[in-house]
């Protein structure tokens, strides 16, 4: 069943080890970074933690969204985890190791290496190259560039060179490279990560090539706009145990809006399928190059599917690995340990419309058909504090239902919308209830929110476009968020905000 990880989980890197699979994706302005999952069978995913984790690592002050971590590389080698990326959000290029995928992940080891989409291949012979793109912002040619590689200090050993520039379409990126049956074989992404997107291969007799491109390239591409799968590529080859061969790789999945087009607004996700090798000695990805959300599973010794965890009652002393922070958090700012059993927010004058790191925590929507709510109790004194639950795409475009206060200190609940320049209080009503459910449901074309005062009825409280949060309006490389927030906007709210719970019931898969 594709997507294998929904929502926000773009650009997936793979390795095996024994009979187990690492699998780590972007994660852009979020904070932890570089989120590490785990499966037995290459469909059922778990996450066990984040190879990004403490400041030190990874710096996203006044990062701007869609910055950040771009395309991490996860690789193995004689015991270790290595995890190489680029943080747009300082343009520098690092990598960080650990004997085990949940960490502790090392300190950076940074790379004296321009360009996005590092990656690291280990040949048999010891030698250890190092490749990525061209440097942005530059006039040097767009392409794939190699270098040999000191993996003790970070030091290159060769000079940088230009290996392939790919079949002649925009953006060449994403590069792999493997040994396969004494051939050495490079797979990249090209044509933009979007509607164009697709997967090419070439192939040489050594890592610098001479690389000859497979003269049935693309391997994979949805770019003639049919399916429900569109922008497929990105992709990252693993073998399995048996000798079959598998691919990850991103896509997303678009909703027809009427009169307005394709619009994705979930992100996009990682999905798999089947790799077969023809006669010619290449490869080609899924059925002929294209891929469907429901595709036979070949050999897999599927393991059962893992139960979906609806409710964080915030008991534990740390946050369930789905939580993540806008931008690097302030420890000021929130708290499981301030009310044992709540999660308290401290709202900062950073607002959601901002570049900072507001008090927010948020986990991905996976599901076009969704429920998701909270127990709020909050008791603003002063005009522009407020608490609740937003979806957010990003600081230009998100929806939110909170509680406030005006200028008498009389509560309220409101319900307001950012559409890039354009904002509106939509609803606001009295309460008498310091304490409130806010709630949102979701299908693929609406957000529909709602409040329960305490012993109260369900209350609907307007809704909103999904389209409106979609990549093809907001712009950026991310998906949607929901997620719990305070701010004062401005100022320093006078009262902590503690949340009691927080639910997420799915719909079906996408």
């Amino acid at each position: 069943m594709n997507p294998v990880i929904p929502g926000f989980h773009p650009d997936p890197s793979i390795c095996r080890v024994g009979s187990d699979f690492y699998l780590v994706t972007s994660s852009f302005q979020y904070y932890p970074g570089v989120p590490i999952f785990h499966s037995r069978d290459l469909v059922h995913w778990r996450q066990i933690g984040h190879c990004l984790t403490r400041r030190s690592q990874l710096d996203l002050e006044g990062c701007r969204s869609s910055m950040g971590i771009y395309a991490p590389t996860i690789r193995y080698y004689r015991g270790r985890f290595y995890m190489i990326t680029t943080n747009m959000n300082s343009m520098r290029n690092f990598f960080v190791w650990a004997e085990r995928p949940e960490g502790p992940w090392s300190e950076p080891v940074w790379l004296d290496w321009p360009g996005i989409d590092p990656t690291l291949f280990f040949d048999e012979d010891g030698k250890v190259y190092l490749t990525g793109t061209n440097e942005l912002f530059s006039s040097e040619t767009p392409g794939i560039y190699q270098a040999e590689l000191d993996i003790a200090t970070g030091e290159l050993l060769t000079e940088r060179r230009l290996i392939w520039e790919g079949t002649g379409a925009i953006a060449p990126e994403g590069p792999h490279l493997y040994r396969i049956g004494g051939m050495y074989y490079l797979v990249i992404a090209e044509g933009g990560t979007s509607y164009g997107h697709m997967v090419t291969i070439a192939r040489g007799k050594t890592p610098y090539g001479p690389f000859e491109s497979n003269p049935a390239n693309p391997i994979l591409t949805h770019r003639d706009g049919h399916g429900s799968i569109q922008g497929t590529g990105h992709a990252d080859l693993v073998q399995l145990a048996d000798g079959s061969w598998w691919a990850v790789f991103l896509g997303f999945r678009p909703v027809s809006v009427p009169f307005s087009g394709q619009h994705h607004h979930l992100g996009r996700e990682t999905f798999l399928a089947p790799v077969a090798w023809k006669e010619d000695g290449w490869p080609i990805i899924g059925d002929n190059g294209r891929v469907s959300e429901r595709m036979k599973a070949g050999s897999l010794a599927l393991e059962p599917e893992l139960p979906w965890v609806e409710r964080d009652d915030f008991d534990g002393r740390k946050l369930q690995l789905h939580w993540n922070f806008l931008r690097n958090p302030r420890a000021e700012d929130w708290s499981l340990d301030e009310r044992p059993g709540w999660l308290t927010l401290h709202g900062s004058e950073v607002s959601l419309d901002d570049l900072g790191s507001p008090a927010f925590l948020g986990r991905r929507q996976q599901h076009f058909a969704c429920e998701a709510s909270t127990l709020l109790r909050f008791e603003p004194v002063r005009e522009g504090e407020e608490a609740g639950l937003t979806v957010f795409m990003n600081e230009r475009f998100h929806y939110e239902i909170a509680l406030t206060c005006d200028s008498d200190a009389n509560r309220k609940v409101i319900l307001r919308r950012r559409i890039g320049s354009l904002w509106k209080i939509e609803r606001a009503a009295r309460v008498e209830s310091s304490e409130l459910i806010l709630g949102v449901t979701a299908d693929p074309h609406q957000y529909t929110f709602f409040y329960e005062e305490t012993g109260g009825d369900r209350k609907a409280f307007g809704s909103g476009e999904c389209y409106l949060l979609s990549t093809e309006v907001a712009g950026g490389y991310t998906g949607v968020y929901i997620g719990l927030y305070a701010t004062g906007n401005g100022r320093r709210c006078s009262t902590p905000a503690y949340f009691d719970w927080f639910q997420y019931k799915a719909g079906e898969q996408g």
